[in-house]
């Protein structure tokens, strides 16, 4: 750091060199950091790309397929659900019914308290627009909620009902892909729930993900402590968690179709992970 009144001495830029210099140590010190980072990252383990077992390319291929047919958009609740099975990734019990009296018979078969969610093109935020209720029990309860929510999106086409089993408890993450139009898709993992978008606590990585990226992935977020047990709390099932970033990360490269996925929740717990809401858009 020359710190002269003239700035940066005219030596230091002449013949084949051409040495930095800075206008104040601070400066130069926060240069000097970021050279270290990257020093860091490239001294790093590039990891592999696993080999997955127990999907079907196929099946997605032929469904993403079928859903372009009618053109781009979001796709229902039965096919995104399709297309995460095909790849291996756990999904809460669901069934999806047309009306309220179908949805409390799904209620009934499902036994237990159920969660009741919209499944609609135009309710991308379910729990915003009334399209959520959790915690009933028994067809009656069930039907009667679902006509109500049927009255409160009443200007919505194509409304269907999504009844799931309640998941219990657990950490909720998100999981989610954007496809950008200069680096493809781009996987992110971070805090779940409805609070995600206000926590900002998230990692990405460009894929194909490797086994090294899933696990930093995971390292890299605020709320690791509570992955690996907090206060008394048991740890997460961590290998189950870095199976299902792989898994994603592999499905949404080997399908450039899928522009935009979203997991939100997704439940981790000891016994392992299950995604509770998701949504595809191709």
């Amino acid at each position: 750091v020359f710190m002269s009144a003239e700035g940066r001495p005219d030596a230091l830029g002449q013949g084949e060199r051409n040495i930095p210099s800075f206008a104040f140590p601070e400066e130069a010190a926060l240069a000097l950091s970021r050279a270290a980072e990257y020093g860091q990252w490239k001294a790093r383990p590039k990891g592999a790309v696993p080999t997955l077992e127990g999907f079907d390319a196929d099946r997605v291929s032929a469904i993403l397929a079928e859903a372009l047919r009618a053109g781009p958009g979001w796709l229902g609740a039965d096919q995104a659900g399709a297309v995460l099975a095909a790849y291996g990734i756990p999904l809460v019990e669901s069934i999806l019914a047309t009306t309220p009296a179908q949805a409390g018979r799904a209620a009934q078969k499902l036994g237990g308290k159920v969660a009741l969610k919209a499944d609609a093109p135009g309710v991308l935020h379910k729990s915003d627009a009334g399209g959520v209720v959790l915690g009933l029990e028994g067809a009656r309860a069930t039907a009667r909620a679902a006509s109500a929510m049927r009255k409160r999106l009443q200007g919505e086409d194509d409304l269907r009902f999504q009844v799931q089993r309640m998941s219990g408890d657990g950490v909720e993450l998100l999981v989610g892909v954007v496809n950008d139009p200069l680096f493809g898709p781009v996987l992110a993992c971070g805090s779940g729930g409805t609070t995600a978008e206000l926590q900002l606590d998230v990692q990405v990585r460009l894929t194909p993900v490797t086994d090294v990226d899933a696990r930093e992935m995971l390292a890299g977020l605020r709320i690791y402590r509570l992955l690996t047990g907090y206060r008394g709390s048991a740890a997460v099932d961590l290998s189950a968690l870095s199976d299902l970033l792989l898994r994603v990360g592999a499905m949404v490269d080997a399908h450039p179709e899928i522009s935009e996925l979203d997991l939100n929740p997704v439940i981790a717990r000891p016994d392992g992970v299950l995604a509770v809401d998701w949504r595809t858009r191709v």
